[in-house]
């Protein structure tokens, strides 16, 4: 065991227990009783608080964002929910926004102050933006390094055949330190799923590098993309390597036709994010994890010019996704933490994740007795430590 650099005295733990944490070199190297005695340079009494694994923000777009900018009021679509003229009318708002690297930071620091140490990030890479908008939030996130790990996503937000050269953009995306293949509705947007799944599966095979597709459409048009997808998967054993974010299709589902995708979604290794938004339909959280799936969350949109809503709370969430799917017992609000924490760390294939001896010793500390209880409160007045080392404390990133 190396040398224990600082000891956390007194950590609650999710089993109830009490525990002293001890930290060298940003890892967690012995989770003892408290109160034995150990020799090291530094002790940090967290006086009995309950501590969590630092927060998974599996889906959020860092680009897009006007937290902490001018207001911008919604502008809704004209006939309905459609993804055309969501886009069409944030390139209208972003045309007025405050620099983008402003914006990013402003909404990364809410994420690391509400207890995120793990993010994954959507950026624009498409014909409308080119690299601009990725050459932007790559410099943002070195300078974040070591206060959250980022994993970008090169995401074709105007589609990748309806928007000229953008096949080209995303592979020389990914070469310029992207870390996954994004897609967007490969049958509505870009109305071709074959030729759409051509794209993002040769770039990723390529690079060796993950997927991440942004999937909006419904009912069995959406069904039907899932299946195309999750074959996909199969053929190029990309099982672990591949999500779908969104899946609103899955909300829409008869209790079978769910089952029998649930079932397909689990044996492909495909795995599922969702916000569980307001007005849409949302998979179903607890069939789905029932059949083996892997289903994540985050924040998505923080008031953009798709929503007004978002405040970067990944524990926020956890109570959404909760009280959206009728969890009510403890073991069902123990999953919805779940959903935050360990799958999002299982879905972005974090190694190193955890309250476990060898893990990086990112962790929160929370007001509550146990996780059910901070999942209904969602309490504030946290402590956020990424590698050992305080990064935010009661809603404000500290800077060392």
């Amino acid at each position: 065991m190396s040398a224990i650099e600082t000891l956390f005295a007194r950590a609650k733990l999710a089993n109830g227990s009490t525990k002293d944490i001890g930290v060298a070199d940003g890892h967690i190297v012995s989770i003892e009783e408290a109160g034995a005695t150990v020799s090291t340079s530094q002790t940090i009494d967290l006086e009995g608080a309950l501590v969590v694994p630092g927060f998974v923000e599996g889906h959020i777009h860092l680009d897009t964002s006007f937290y902490g900018d001018a207001w911008i009021p919604h502008k809704p679509c004209t006939n309905g929910f459609d993804v055309h003229e969501r886009v069409a009318f944030q390139a209208q708002n972003m045309a007025q926004a405050a620099p983008m690297n402003e914006r990013a930071r402003n909404q990364l620091d809410l994420c690391i102050a509400n207890g995120s140490t793990h993010m994954r990030s959507h950026v624009m890479v498409d014909g409308s933006v080119g690299l601009k908008s990725l050459e932007t939030i790559l410099a943002v996130r070195e300078e974040y390094r070591e206060l959250i790990d980022i994993q970008l996503v090169a995401f074709p937000q105007s589609g990748i055949l309806k928007s000229p050269g953008t096949p080209e953009l995303i592979d020389e995306a990914i070469a310029m330190g992207a870390d996954l293949v994004g897609g967007l509705d490969p049958a509505s947007f870009d109305r071709n799923i074959e030729k759409h799944l051509d794209v993002v599966f040769g770039v990723a095979e390529k690079h060796g590098v993950d997927i991440d597709i942004h999937l909006h459409e419904g009912g069995t048009l959406g069904l039907f993309t899932i299946e195309e997808i999750c074959a996909r998967t199969r053929e190029l054993s990309m099982g672990g390597h591949v999500t779908i974010s969104h899946a609103y299709g899955l909300g829409d589902l008869s209790i079978d036709a769910a089952k029998r995708a649930a079932a397909l979604i689990a044996a492909s290794g495909v795995s599922i994010m969702t916000n569980a938004p307001g007005a849409h339909p949302f998979p179903p959280v607890a069939l789905l994890r029932s059949a083996g799936v892997t289903v994540f969350s985050g924040s998505d949109n923080i008031r953009d010019s798709w929503w007004p809503y978002g405040d970067g709370d990944m524990l926020g969430r956890a109570m959404m996704i909760g009280y959206r799917s009728g969890f009510y017992t403890d073991d069902e609000l123990k999953a919805a933490f779940d959903v935050v924490t360990e799958s999002g760390a299982k879905a972005l294939r974090l190694k190193d994740y955890g309250l476990r001896v060898g893990a990086k010793a990112d962790f929160v500390t929370l007001k509550a007795e146990h996780v059910p209880e901070a999942v209904v409160a969602v309490p504030k007045g946290r402590s956020v430590f990424k590698a050992g080392k305080l990064v935010a404390r009661n809603g404000a990133v500290v800077r060392n």
